[in-house]
């Protein structure tokens, strides 16, 4: 399995939040996504535009949308 990314460049973060469903809002000092859910409901998500996100955050993050480790790191690595 790969390694967690440690200071991940937002910009991947934000396309492979993209091929999981999630699409851009707004972007400004947060980058604001929502994806929409096969149920009707939609997921938002509220990043922090930094050129880094730390490893404890982006935790905190796929921890709200509702993904999973391994689902993120194996579409990170194909961004």
């Amino acid at each position: 399995m790969p390694k967690f990314p440690v200071d991940a460049p937002n910009r991947k973060v934000v396309k492979t939040l993209e091929s999981l469903g999630f699409r851009l809002i707004r972007e400004g000092n947060h980058i604001a996504m929502q994806r929409e859910n096969s149920d009707g409901t939609s997921t938002p998500l509220t990043i922090p535009n930094h050129l880094a996100i730390k490893s404890s955050t982006l935790r905190t993050i796929l921890t709200q949308a509702g993904i999973s480790r391994n689902d993120f790191l194996k579409a990170y690595d194909e961004a």
